[in-house]
């Protein structure tokens, strides 16, 4: 059908295996081209594009007959069209033998996977993979055909991109619309009967069928679709509150749940944390293909549902009132308070703020903190600037190399090794659309309501240099976010939960420590990047998060009195 994206299949010996293969299962959807070699491929792709069309994926054999080097004929495909996901299928044949050199570009990002072509019907294995990179494909790239929240808008401005963003992160499709267009002046009848006014305040966001909103901030929208706290109906106190709904609390949802806790989960912004707005998870234990951090979370997510918990977005906790003596901890949010007997503080880290005046004034417009996967899209074409030397950063600087002309990567070390993961690293150097700019800082930029430039100085020399941006991306490091914690809850100089042993010995009881996730407040527990030490890594939150929830079981059944009292430490 004219119009679906590409899938482009390219083999010299083996195409009819692959075309079989496809045609079974995509030719609804998809337009199936067949290149007998790598050049074939490539002008069918410079012909897809010229005309207006994209491509998903390109499909290759492991042996092309006019390719004495695979990578290069994955690089060019790249140059013309660098947001299709790649393969690599190798024959049976080969598999084993082509296996190791292939696997080394595998590692430094080359292509998306390596598989063994299909031996027969109902390879199930091989289309899971398939498919799993079309869903990839499809939740970053394209309109999204199939839109679960209309936004209706007049201009792409910060609230609006705000809205945008969350909706991403929580795995809503969602497409925006200009108030004039005659294609929704239907729905624009119903939304104003629906509320009884004669004339909107914009932007407007009619999700799933529930009442449309008139949206003054993107807590509005969260409230439409999930709810407050103080719709809370639970007994009035729930086993478990968990404040964050990143890697740490989702794990401990899911375990706490599933074990018969009541569990209510209370997240400031959307589900995921920092984690969620991640294009690409390549490190993560079970996914060897990677897994964006959007869908990672909203998987964790759905497995707690699926246990019974209560979540509610768009609140943030802005007091934890202890109960002492049997009483329940209390939590309190602008939408109602939360009673639980145990709470697991488990809201993260913000980024920093880069502090320069002129660029904090276009935040939402051209300048934005952390990844904003809604954003990157509009990058395409432009040049854009991503600060900082962690994972997070190299994660975003790789997704926007998918749409923007240039990517530079502004950090104040001298390089990236100390603080990003090897295999991003290596990504980083083979993406001939990205370059690093050690001992380089931020200082100034500008534009007439949306960025059009920035000066960047070598901390080295003093030099500074105004280069054109149209995209900023900030990912400056954690701060912990803990001003709405008690004085009763240690901290460590930087404000950072102090846990177990941590936990300065003139606030231990009896001579003995917390427990290992434990606080100085009995019956709240830390987990995640908030928590003084942690490793800073999505596995490592969410194995505390789990980690947390037997400490949780013990607190709420103590030992029984004939159990050994324990030895106190010297």
């Amino acid at each position: 059908m004219e119009g679906d994206p590409a899938i482009i299949l390219v083999s010299g010996e083996h195409g009819e295996v692959l075309l079989e293969e496809f045609r079974s299962r995509y030719e609804r959807d998809y337009d199936l081209r067949l290149a007998a070699g790598a050049a074939e491929a490539e002008a069918i792709a410079r012909e897809i594009c010229d005309s207006g069309g994209t491509i998903a994926l390109f499909v290759s054999d492991s042996r092309l007959p006019d390719a004495d080097n695979l990578f290069t004929a994955l690089h060019r495909w790249r140059q013309v069209i660098p947001t299709a996901r790649k393969v690599v299928a190798a024959h049976w044949d080969h598999f084993v033998e082509d296996g190791p050199p292939l696997r080394i570009g595998l590692a430094k990002g080359k292509y998306d996977a390596y598989l063994l072509m299909p031996r027969g019907r109902r390879d199930e294995e091989f289309h899971n993979a398939i498919t799993d990179l079309l869903s990839d494909w499809g939740s970053t790239v394209p309109q999204p055909e199939v839109v679960s929240a209309k936004i209706i808008s007049p201009q792409a401005d910060a609230l609006t991109m705000g809205i945008r963003d969350f909706l991403d992160r929580m795995g809503m499709q969602n497409k925006v619309w200009h108030p004039d267009d005659p294609a929704i002046a239907d729905y624009l009848r119903m939304i104003k009967d629906r509320l009884g006014v004669e004339d909107l305040r914009y932007p407007v966001v009619y999700a799933s069928n529930r009442v449309p909103v008139q949206a003054r901030t993107v807590r509005d929208v969260a409230v439409s679709i999930y709810g407050r706290p103080g719709d809370l109906q639970v007994d009035g106190v729930v086993d478990l509150a968990i404040v964050g709904g990143g890697p740490a609390g989702l794990a401990a949802a899911v375990y706490g749940a599933s074990e018969g806790l009541s569990v209510v989960v209370l997240e400031a912004e959307a589900i995921g944390g920092q984690a969620g707005t991640s294009s690409m998870i390549r490190n993560y234990l079970g996914f060897p293909r990677g897994i964006s951090g959007m869908r990672l979370a909203q998987r964790a997510r759905n497995q707690a549902l699926r246990f019974g918990t209560d979540f509610y977005t768009g609140w943030e906790v802005t007091e934890l009132i202890p109960g002492y003596d049997g009483e329940p901890h209390r939590l309190c949010t602008d939408g109602g308070d939360v009673h639980a007997r145990t709470v697991l503080i488990a809201n993260g880290v913000a980024y920093r703020k880069l502090g320069v005046p002129p660029l904090e004034e276009l935040v939402g417009a051209g300048v934005n903190y952390g990844a904003a996967m809604t954003a990157a899209r509009e990058m395409e074409g432009s040049d854009v600037v991503v600060v900082g030397g962690g994972n997070s950063a190299g994660q975003a600087a790789l997704h926007l190399a998918r749409f923007a002309r240039s990517v530079t990567i502004a950090v104040r070390r001298p390089g990236l090794e100390e603080t990003m993961s090897r295999y991003l690293i290596d990504e980083i150097g083979y993406n001939e659309r990205i370059r690093v700019l050690p001992c380089t800082r931020v200082v100034d930029g500008g534009g007439e309501g949306q960025l059009e430039w920035l000066c960047l100085e070598d901390l080295t020399t003093g030099e500074r240099t105004t280069t054109p941006a149209h995209g900023l991306f900030l990912l400056l490091g954690a701060e912990p976010r803990c001003d709405w914690l008690p004085p009763e809850l240690a901290r460590d100089k930087n404000s950072f939960v102090l846990t177990g042993r941590d936990v300065p010995r003139e606030r231990w009881v009896d001579g003995l420590p917390p427990a290992s996730l434990a606080t100085t407040v009995p019956g709240v527990f830390a987990a995640g990047d908030i928590r003084s030490g942690s490793m800073k890594r999505v596995a490592a939150a969410s194995g505390e998060g789990a980690s947390a929830v037997p400490l949780v079981h013990a607190y709420l059944a103590p030992a029984p009195e004939t159990e050994p009292a324990a030895t106190p430490v010297s």
